[in-house]
């Protein structure tokens, strides 16, 4: 059995779920119908309602791109440990501009929580495939 072919599956499952989430929520709720939710967190922020708007298109559009950079780069560590810090970071962002967010049916817990953990389980992945192992006596 070859370890690193059989951990390719599920790590390659982890790549395209992960990218599916960063492309749909970039190209749905912020460029194609453009949610108020979206849309006010960057008012909160002090933007202007034009200039808001425009920041939550090109949000999107670097969703899209993170999105699409985890559907054709190879699995790594780094690429993972991004999505992580990412996720933490809107995690925070949304608690320090309304943590009434997080008390919401569909909230930012329930997707960055998801995707943290679709990536820390990635990471235990590709530790184990680049591993190396010990070479059979014959």
């Amino acid at each position: 059995m070859n370890l690193k072919r059989t951990l390719q599956a599920p790590i390659r499952t982890v790549q395209l779920s992960l990218a599916a989430l960063w492309i749909y929520q970039g190209l749905v709720p912020k460029i194609l119908f453009q949610a108020q939710d979206e849309l006010r967190i960057w008012l909160l922020q002090g933007f202007d309602a034009d200039l808001a708007l425009t920041l939550m298109q090109l949000s999107g559009a670097a969703e899209i791109i993170f999105g699409c950079l985890l559907l054709i780069l190879k699995p790594s560590r780094l690429l993972h440990g991004l999505n992580i810090l990412a996720m933490l970071a809107l995690s925070l962002l949304i608690i320090a501009l309304e943590p009434l967010y997080f008390s919401k049916a569909f909230n930012p817990f329930v997707m960055n929580g998801a995707m943290v953990a679709l990536s820390a389980c990635a990471i235990q992945l590709l530790r184990i495939a680049e591993a190396p192992r010990p070479v059979a006596e014959s």
